[in-house]
């Protein structure tokens, strides 16, 4: 049963990131951080598929787990898959999501961010992760004591800061937005008990 409920956590976790992104972020080319930041980078400027550049974008931190800790490896590939191929499933439906659901910009990056955060946070509970900077981040946890959304949330920030050279200034805002509520809902999944 605990493995039954560590898989369906990590398909509602994937499809929570896909929603996040499919329908409040890109629509808007907001930013997020990570390896999904970096795909969406990608995406915008030359319309790659966001689940293939995730899973590009992802290799080396999944060379780092595969050489470290096999059990994290295993858990954050079935992470990085689901997820990527839910960003890439509900995307066709992005155009029915705007159709009926009219919400501005700034809306869009806090309840993107937080949906994404929310997966992101689930699945780091059930000892898995999406492969990209949020397992960086537990390898990280492992030499600075600081939570792991405070660590998401620096690693994030960085990026969106190398992101904002190519984006406007209103996109850059919203970004920081999306990775603030996304820092927020990632810390209060990761919570210490």
């Amino acid at each position: 049963m605990n493995t039954f409920l560590k898989y369906a956590v990590i398909l509602l976790a994937g499809l929570l990131i896909a929603t996040g992104t499919n329908f409040f972020l890109v629509p808007y080319k907001i930013l997020d951080g990570g390896i999904i930041g970096i795909a969406l980078i990608i995406n915008y400027i030359s319309g790659a598929k966001i689940g293939l550049a995730i899973i590009m974008c992802s290799a080396p931190v999944f060379l780092l787990a595969w050489l470290k800790e096999r059990d994290i490896f295993y858990s954050s590939v079935l992470g990085l898959v689901i997820s990527s191929f839910m960003i890439e499933l509900i995307g066709p439906l992005q155009y029915y999501f705007l159709y009926y659901v009219e919400l501005g910009s700034v809306s869009s990056a806090i309840i993107g961010g937080f949906l994404m955060g929310t997966g992101l946070g689930l699945m780091l509970r059930f000892e898995a992760s999406t492969g990209g900077t949020d397992l960086l981040a537990k390898f990280i946890k492992r030499y600075i004591p600081l939570n792991l959304g405070v660590i998401i949330f620096l690693t994030d920030a960085l990026i969106i800061g190398a992101g904002g050279l190519l984006i406007s200034k209103e996109t850059f805002f919203h970004s920081i937005l999306t990775i603030l509520s996304g820092g927020v809902a990632t810390g209060l999944c990761t919570l210490e008990k």
